[in-house]
């Protein structure tokens, strides 16, 4: 159905990849952080960050075990590379200073997402692209995308906003506007339609998303 395509093809796993996930030069190997029974020392230059095992346990818990202890260990060390100033927190300029992030279309709806997530908030905004998150956690992770406002509602020009992110002046928004109102049409909907989360449950439902992301670590 063409509406999947609408509304899964977003491109924000690039950006996910390339300014989120740990880089290969970046990438945290087994060796790159010493264990004990309470406790993991993550070494990042001259400086070193602590993470209890308490705190990957929990972090583990809140994400319901999409990544593992030491895919967890990875994504803190590219969250205390993100977290410029220490704070704990990673502000919208911080994400902004990645340049892929900044150039991807979509960084703006991202941001209302990710905006002074703590690492614990981090982790679980990625637990979407784990290949072992479940297809319901992956497609309200892109409901969320197209619903702006948070009213649980995806309008018309919801879809009509991501689409201008993803075309820009490619396209015009007369030509936008009438490939948007004839798939959603093919789907069963009309232009006034406002889908919910079971609508893009029903309509993804048995669709393939592919949306996963690898955390190296080795």
């Amino acid at each position: 159905m063409q509406i999947c395509i609408i509304l899964t093809h977003l491109d924000l796993w690039s950006a996910i990849k390339l300014s989120i996930i740990p880089r290969e030069d970046t990438t945290l190997s087994r060796s790159s952080f010493s264990c004990s029974p309470a406790r993991f020392s993550v070494t990042m230059g001259n400086t070193s960050s602590m993470l209890t095992q308490y705190d990957i346990e929990e972090v583990q818990e809140h994400c319901n075990h999409t990544f593992s202890q030491i895919e967890i260990v990875s994504l803190y060390q590219r969250f205390c590379q993100l977290d410029r100033n220490g704070c704990g927190f990673i502000s919208a300029d911080e994400f902004m200073s990645v340049p892929e992030f900044a150039v991807n279309p979509l960084s703006q709806r991202l941001l209302r997402m990710l905006d002074g997530l703590n690492f614990k908030e981090f982790v679980a905004f990625l637990s979407a692209f784990s290949p072992r998150a479940s297809l319901q956690h992956k497609i309200e992770f892109i409901f969320k995308v197209y619903d702006s406002d948070g009213n649980g509602k995806v309008a018309f020009n919801d879809m009509l906003d991501v689409l201008r992110d993803l075309t820009g002046h490619f396209i015009s928004e007369q030509q936008r506007e009438k490939v948007l109102v004839h798939v959603l049409e093919e789907a069963g909907y009309t232009k006034d339609s406002s889908l919910v989360i079971s609508d893009f449950l029903k309509t993804l439902g048995s669709s393939d998303l592919k949306m996963e992301v690898e955390v190296p670590v080795d």
